[in-house]
């Protein structure tokens, strides 16, 4: 009786066969077959004798190969037409039976040794891949996790108290466990993220992220040499330092009207920039609030931030700045505390100044002229407005107020602008703390479009638009930790972020005099 079994050549040992009943004991000539899974050089024939144990319920398979000698009579035999004669193996010394659980760890890592030999041959990102911002690179053999590393990672530094791996998958140089989560996220990922470090140090970064492709929770890791930040071919210190003079200029620029309808006329007539120097310093002392925050934010949970490139604009004086991460975010709740801070203190800075320019008569007592229904284009600057002016704001009326409120109003609006809940805006980043990586996504496209579709009766929103996309579009870059919400505390803030946001954009809607409400 011939029987092919995937196997290696060299196996010897002893196998437990369960059996409800056994009659007799007979003889079975296996043939070896060779097997994907496993690497060897030549496949011989050997015997089994399958021999009645009479104190298990099962039957006990003697293994032997034959030696150098047998087989070259063997192949004589063969060449003679004859069939070798098998001596009995019964008078040989038979060792203990070998039960089923050895028999299923045999299989199991030999399953294991497969998947890993698949996992080798495939080179391939995998598809869907949850970390997203980190450029598919060629990488070297020398950076590529071993085979024996990975059965450590599988066996040693996952487990079921924190991560029970169920497949994985090649990931650049890394590889893509998937499995079930265990306990809270954050406490296994410290407890994975320790026994890494125990084991390799720092040669492996972990990430515990959330597959987009089924929302379910994966593990990532990858060589840290696979991380290395880019670089840039300018000096970031330097493009720092020329988009700071230029928005320096723009926002002087933006505070001398005279200067606004005529351009080219500005080379001429430089002295006429030191006019707009007050407003320019109320500006820019907002956007440095915000910038300010943070940094102070970052340096509190450990974020290490780039330089800040302000972004000019001759509509506004500028756009704010834009602010690299330079390291990786260990979880939401970080990003969330230092994508909030930069808008929460430069907030609370323009509205103190927008209260104090309503109630503080002008330095020189005319102040600036302006009609009011300039105050319908925001809906907090014109609810202030109604609420502290009454019945003197009137619609189709000039009004005088202190220019510190359109200064004021100027940096609220710079810190709106950056609370777009789009791409890597502070916006974007506070979405994505709040409700993860999907749904930042989906912010963005509808930003964008409804930018898109204000852009055709404002250019602010046009080349704001255009700003997002080429520069600001995302995606955000993976963290450490994406499984866990942020606390309650922080996601008040977040959203009280987004909503004055869209306070300082929408529009006031209602009129500023009683007669009109009565003939509405």
């Amino acid at each position: 009786m011939n029987l092919s079994l995937a196997a290696p050549s060299a196996f010897r040992g002893n196998l437990l066969v369960p059996l409800s009943r056994c009659t007799s004991c007979f003889k079975l000539d296996l043939r070896f077959q060779h097997s994907d899974g496993f690497r060897h050089s030549r496949c011989r024939r050997s015997l089994f004798k399958l021999i009645r144990d009479p104190r298990r319920r099962g039957i006990a398979c003697s293994v032997t190969e034959p030696d150098n000698g047998s087989d070259e009579k063997e192949k004589e035999a063969d060449k003679n037409g004859e069939t070798p004669r098998v001596e009995d193996s019964s008078e040989q010394s038979i060792p203990p039976p070998v039960d089923a659980e050895q028999l299923n760890e045999f299989s199991d890592e030999n399953k294991g040794q497969s998947d890993v030999q698949n996992m080798d041959d495939s080179n391939e990102v995998a598809s869907g891949s949850p970390l997203p911002g980190v450029k598919p690179q060629k990488l070297d053999e020398a950076i590529k996790i071993p085979k024996e590393t990975i059965e450590i990672l599988k066996n040693q530094v996952f487990g079921f108290d924190t991560f029970f791996v169920t497949s994985q998958d090649p990931y650049e140089g890394g590889v893509l466990f998937k499995g079930n989560l265990r306990g809270q996220a954050a406490k296994s990922y410290d407890k994975i993220s320790k026994r890494l470090k125990d084991k390799f140090g720092d040669e492996y970064k972990l990430f515990l992220l959330v597959n987009p492709e089924d929302d379910k929770p994966v593990a990532v890791v990858v060589p840290r040499t696979t991380l290395q930040p880019e670089t840039t071919a300018v000096p970031e210190w330097f493009a720092a330092g020329s988009f700071g003079l230029i928005t320096v200029f723009t926002l002087l620029l933006r505070n001398v009207p005279a200067l606004q309808s005529d351009l080219l006329s500005t080379f001429d007539n430089l002295n006429l920039l030191k006019d707009g120097l007050p407003g320019a310093l109320v500006t820019a002392l907002i956007l440095g609030v915000h910038e300010l925050g943070h940094f102070l934010a970052a340096k509190d949970t450990g974020v290490k931030l780039g330089v800040p490139y302000f972004v000019p604009s001759w509509q506004i004086g500028s756009f704010g700045a834009i602010t690299r991460i330079r390291n990786i975010v260990p979880n939401r709740e970080d990003l969330l505390k230092v994508a909030a801070a930069g808008p929460i203190a430069g907030y609370a800075l323009g509205l103190l100044l927008l209260l104090l320019g309503f109630v503080l008569p002008p330095s020189d007592g005319i102040g600036v002229v302006v009609d009011a229904s300039v105050f319908h284009e925001s809906f907090l600057a014109g609810g202030i407005a109604k609420l502290l002016l009454g019945n003197v704001l009137k619609e189709g009326t000039a009004i005088s107020i202190n220019p510190l409120v359109i200064w004021a109003w100027a940096g609220l609006l710079i810190n709106a602008i950056n609370s777009i809940p789009a791409g890597e805006l502070d916006g974007g980043r506070i979405s994505f703390a709040l409700w993860g990586r999907k749904a930042s996504l989906r912010f963005t496209g509808v930003s964008i479009a409804l930018l898109g579709v204000s852009s055709l009766l404002n250019d602010v929103a046009f080349y704001w638009v255009v700003l997002i996309f080429f520069l600001q579009r995302g995606p955000i870059a993976p963290l450490s930790e994406e499984i866990t919400d942020p606390g309650e505390k922080y996601v008040a803030i977040g959203v009280t972020v987004l909503l004055l946001g869209l306070l300082v954009c929408l529009p006031y809607p209602f009129p500023f005099t009683e007669e009109t409400i009565t003939s509405f």
